[in-house]
C-alpha cells in the first residue's frame, strides 16, 4: 500500500459519482472478473477460473503488503466493482532523480466503457496520486493491439515516447 495516497476518494463521471478505494482480499473475485472481462487479458490466461484463485490471492496479498504498490478499485453506489488499476511508485536516478508513478492493469467493466470512468481514474492519477507520491512522471504501457486505449491516453495528454519490451521467464516459482 502506498501510504501517501489518500483514499477513498470520489470520482465524478458524466453519469454518476463513484468511489475509488483500496482493494482487499475480499475483492479478489471481482478483480479476477474484471481481468477476464478484457479480451486481451483473457487471451493471456486471465479467465477467472477457480483453479487460479491461489495464484491471484498470493499476488494480491503481496501487492497489498508492498509499500511501493497499490491496487485500487472503483465501486458504484451499491459497492459493485466497476474498474481497477495498479499503481507502482518507482524512485529513480534518471531525469535528475525523478520518481515515476507507473500505472498498470487499468480495467473498466465492459458495460461502462466510454462512460467517463477511465478518464476520471486517470485524472485522479495525474492530478492527485502523482503529486502525493512525489512523482514527476506518470507512465504506463499498453499492448500494441489496444488502439482505442492508445487514442484514449493520447487524448488525456500522454505521449507515446518509448517502446516497451518484455521477456517471458518460463520458470516462475
Amino acid at each position: 500500500m502506498i501510504a501517501a495516497l489518500t483514499v477513498p476518494a470520489t470520482l465524478t463521471t458524466p453519469g454518476q459519482e463513484l468511489l475509488l478505494r483500496r482493494a482487499t482480499l475480499a475483492d479478489l473475485d471481482a478483480l479476477m472478473a474484471l481481468l477476464a472481462d478484457d479480451p486481451i487479458s483473457a487471451s493471456r490466461g486471465d479467465q477467472a477460473q477457480e483453479s487460479d484463485l491461489p495464484a491471484y490471492e498470493r499476488a494480491l496479498a503481496d501487492l497489498i503488503d508492498d509499500p511501493a504498490n497499490e491496487i485500487l478499485l472503483v465501486v458504484d453506489a451499491v459497492d459493485a466493482v466497476v474498474a481497477t488499476m495498479q499503481l507502482t511508485r518507482i524512485p529513480g536516478m534518471a531525469r535528475r532523480g525523478s520518481t515515476r508513478l507507473l500505472v498498470e492493469a487499468v480495467r473498466v467493466s465492459s458495460a461502462l466503457r466510454s462512460g467517463g470512468v477511465g478518464t476520471a481514474m486517470m485524472r485522479w492519477v495525474t492530478d492527485v496520486a502523482a503529486p502525493a507520491t512525489g512523482s514527476s512522471i506518470v507512465q504506463l504501457t499498453s499492448d500494441e493491439a489496444r488502439v482505442d486505449a492508445h487514442r484514449f491516453y493520447e487524448r488525456l495528454g500522454f505521449v507515446g515516447s518509448h517502446r516497451g519490451f518484455k521477456y517471458a521467464v518460463t520458470a516462475v516459482s
